[in-house]
C-alpha cells in the first residue's frame, strides 16, 4: 500500500511539464481501457468455453488462425521480457520518456494480445459438455475463485506493474519508476509462481468444454509451467543469494504441507 500511496500522491502533485503530463495521462487511459477490455473478454470467452467470439475465418483455415492467436501471446509476451525486448520497448515511444513508460507500453501490448486472442477466435461450433444445475453453480464458483486468486497474486506481486500503471504514474511525477521488491509475501509465501498457477486454474474451471477450450487450456497451461523458469533466471541474476534461499524454501507451483507450515513463520 505504501508504494501505491506514493504513486497516487505523485499524480496529485506532479512536476511541471504539460506535454509530459498529457502523454502520461493518455497512456494511463489507454492502458487501463485495453486492460479492462482484455480481462472482460477473457472472463466471458472462457466461461463460454471459447464457443462465442467474433472470429469468422472459414474452416479449415480457422485452425491456423486460432493456432496463431494462441501462440502469439506466449511468444511475444516472453520475448518482451528479455533484455533486447525491454530495450525495444523503451524505444517504441520517441523522445526521452520511452524508458519510463516501458512497463505501461508492455501492459498495453500484452492486453492487446489477449484482447485479440479472445475476440478474434473462430469457434468450432462443437460443444462436448455444458454444466447444468448444481454442477454449474459449483464450477462457476470455482471459476470466480480462480480469478480472485489471480487478482490476489497480482496484488502481491505489485499491482502497479501488473496493470501497467507504474510507468504512466511515474512519468506524471517525472520520476524514475521504482519497481516492487522481490515478492515473498501473500501467496508468494506458499508457492513461487502464484500468478501463473492462478491463471492456469482459470483455464480449467470453466462450465463449458469444447475442443477450442481444451486447445487453449493445454497450450497456455504449458506456458504457465515453463515460462516462469525464464523469470526465475532473471530473479536469480538480480537478487542472487536472496532468491536462491527463497527458492530452496518455497515450492515452484504446488504448495506442500511444509511450505504451508513455514509460511506462518515468514513475514507477511
Amino acid at each position: 500500500m505504501e508504494r501505491i500511496e506514493r504513486l497516487v500522491r505523485g499524480v496529485f502533485s506532479p512536476e511541471p511539464g504539460r506535454g509530459r503530463i498529457a502523454l502520461a495521462l493518455c497512456f494511463g487511459v489507454l492502458v487501463h481501457a485495453v486492460f479492462a477490455a482484455a480481462v472482460l473478454a477473457m472472463v466471458l470467452a472462457m466461461y463460454a468455453g471459447m464457443s462465442a467470439s467474433f472470429g469468422a475465418v472459414p474452416w479449415p483455415y480457422a485452425w491456423l488462425s486460432n493456432a496463431a492467436l494462441i501462440l502469439q501471446f506466449p511468444l511475444v509476451h516472453s520475448l518482451l521480457l528479455t533484455g533486447p525486448g525491454g530495450r525495444w520497448l523503451a524505444r517504441i515511444i520517441p523522445g526521452p520518456h520511452g524508458a519510463t513508460l516501458g512497463t505501461t507500453t508492455y501492459a498495453i501490448i500484452a492486453s492487446a494480445q489477449l484482447l485479440a486472442l479472445f475476440t478474434l477466435w473462430t469457434p468450432s461450433g462443437i460443444i462436448w459438455w455444458r454444466a447444468e444445475g448444481l454442477a454449474l453453480y459449483a464450477i462457476s464458483g470455482a471459476y470466480a475463485l480462480s480469478w480472485l486468486l489471480l487478482l490476489k497474486a497480482s496484488w502481491d506481486a505489485g499491482a502497479e506493474v501488473q496493470a501497467g500503471a507504474l510507468g504512466c504514474m511515474s512519468l506524471i511525477k517525472n520520476a524514475k519508476p521504482r519497481f516492487p521488491d522481490m515478492p515473498t509475501t501473500g501467496l508468494f509465501r506458499l508457492i513461487r509462481q502464484p500468478i501463473y498457477v492462478a491463471f492456469a486454474l482459470t483455464l480449467w474451471t470453466v462450465p463449458v468444454w469444447t475442443p477450442d477450450q481444451l486447445a487453449l487450456a493445454v497450450t497456455l497451461t504449458a506456458y504457465c509451467l515453463l515460462a516462469p523458469r525464464l523469470k526465475e533466471r532473471r530473479f536469480e541474476k538480480r537478487y542472487g543469494d536472496r532468491f536462491r534461499s527463497y527458492r530452496r524454501q518455497v515450492p515452484y507451483a504446488i504448495p506442500t504441507l511444509r511450505s504451508v507450515r513455514d509460511a506462518d513463520q515468514r513475514p507477511q
